[in-house]
């Protein structure tokens, strides 16, 4: 009688970064229908990411996306690992390596992209990454303190990112405070003094990439008027754009343009074909941007040469980011990516064994959240079709976290936390308050008699 076959073993794979590309990841692991044990492993405390810490905090549906990231989380295949730093002054990435058969590393691009002009050092100069993150309750930015005394900001940029930071500011405390924003950052808030919130756009209005859904959210804004400074080409005419969200966002500019200012408490104003040339401070601190007047020539934009000054005290660079590298992976600096092939981790144009990537590391900073789906999805076909010819792991990440004195953070215990933010919403009046300090996350994670949403989490 011939033997049973022999079950198929059962294979460990670790997942570092539990923002939507990690996430992702591993449910594409976990609904494969191969026999995986799926580690997801983050540094900080709680999951999601840039969902958690980049999408702005009144974008209350946008982050009910959480529903489908918490989703993986059966302990029986997916387990969380919060608190878990991956690398320098954390667990060496060769240890954990030896505790898996294959990695996945997803944890993003998170440096703001510099200027390049004269003052940008100094205080009251921030990136849009820090600014939103600062906001959004990150727990390495609650020190940040941005000076909001000064009548005058600018935001750079020509992305939503630029609008939400614009949008932020120019809402009323009261209205934020139905947000999830920390209570610090509600504070700050509160006592700004900033009244005219400049956004500075490079080409024309017909040539930004907002989305229209985004570009309408500050033209009703109950607390700020929108003041467009486009010099007449609005009214001039330009040639119909062939996208249709550019229409859009022409004929909304369009309407905004030839709009009286109803004397609101707040205005943002809407400066293109400008570009800053260099910062200007008093005792070390902003006090003025410097901005270049450009003209479309063709379809170059190119500088004038004429100057003109907005007195500010805070300027917030929305550019765009770029990544750091990863220690141990290989790393292209020119775009900002692990080099890859459909997710195999490359080095010197071969394949590194049991290594992986995801994300805005693997294709750079592009895409929305949605698009990190598909790139999952690529990268977990690629690693299912080596993971019979991987090495089996021959570690246990229970003994390597304990060498290293890590107490990692389970999913219970961040359901703990969870619980915690939506009581603290509770008494606000809002769905949550987020907890924003470490060891105040840390604390509330691993209370044994906090109560727990049986729904996980609310978003």
């Amino acid at each position: 009688m011939p033997s049973a076959p022999s079950a198929e073993v059962r294979r460990r794979i670790a997942v570092i970064g539990a923002g939507p590309s990690g996430l992702y990841a591993a449910a594409a692991l976990a609904d494969s229908g191969r026999p995986v044990d799926v580690d997801v492993i983050d540094r900080l405390p709680a999951p999601y990411g840039l969902v958690r810490y980049g999408v702005a905090p009144d974008h209350v549906k946008m982050k009910a996306v959480i529903r489908v990231l918490a989703k993986p989380f059966d302990p029986a295949t997916v387990r969380f690992l919060g608190n878990v730093r991956v690398g320098e002054q954390g667990v060496p990435l060769d240890e954990l390596r030896a505790c898996y058969d294959a990695v996945v590393h997803a944890t993003g691009s998170s440096v703001d992209r510099a200027l390049g002009v004269p003052g940008e050092e100094l205080t009251g100069s921030l990136g849009s990454g820090a600014f939103v993150s600062w906001y959004s309750g990150h727990p390495d930015f609650t020190e940040l303190d941005p000076p909001l005394d000064h009548p005058g900001m600018a935001v750079v940029g020509a992305g939503n990112v630029a609008l939400d930071v614009a949008r932020v500011l120019a809402k009323t405390a009261d209205e934020m405070a139905d947000t999830d924003v920390p209570g610090p950052v509600l504070d700050a808030l509160r006592g700004s003094a900033v009244r005219d919130i400049h956004v500075v756009i490079r080409r024309g209005p017909q040539h930004v990439k907002f989305t229209p859904a985004e570009l309408r959210q500050i033209g009703e804004l109950a607390n700020a008027d929108v003041v467009v400074h486009d010099d007449g080409v609005l009214a001039a005419g330009v040639p119909e754009p062939p996208e249709r969200r550019q229409k859009q966002n022409i004929a909304m500019l369009t309407e905004w343009s030839g709009r009286a200012p109803q004397d609101r408490p707040r205005c943002i104003h809407l400066h293109f074909l400008r570009t800053p040339v260099r910062l200007e401070g008093t005792d070390g601190r902003v006090s003025r941007v410097v901005l270049e007047r450009n003209v479309v020539d063709g379809e170059r934009v190119r500088g004038t040469g004429e100057e003109e000054v907005l007195d500010v005290g805070l300027v917030v660079r929305a550019i765009g980011y770029a990544a750091e590298p990863v220690p141990g992976l290989p790393f292209d600096t020119a775009t900002g990516t692990v080099p890859n092939a459909g997710g195999r981790v490359l080095r010197d144009g071969q394949p590194v064994l049991g290594a992986y990537v995801t994300g805005w590391i693997k294709r750079g900073p592009t895409g929305v959240i949605g698009t990190n789906k598909g790139d999952a999805h690529e990268t977990v076909e690629a690693l299912l079709e080596d993971l019979d010819a991987l090495p089996p792991a021959a570690g246990d990440v229970a003994d390597v976290l304990a060498r290293h004195a890590v107490e990692p953070i389970d999913w219970t215990a961040w359901l703990r936390l969870d619980a915690e933010e939506l009581r603290r919403g509770g008494l606000r009046g809002t769905d949550r308050v987020k907890v924003a300090e470490v060891a105040e996350m840390l604390a509330a994670a691993r209370a044994a008699d906090a109560e727990l949403d049986p729904a996980f989490s609310r978003g």
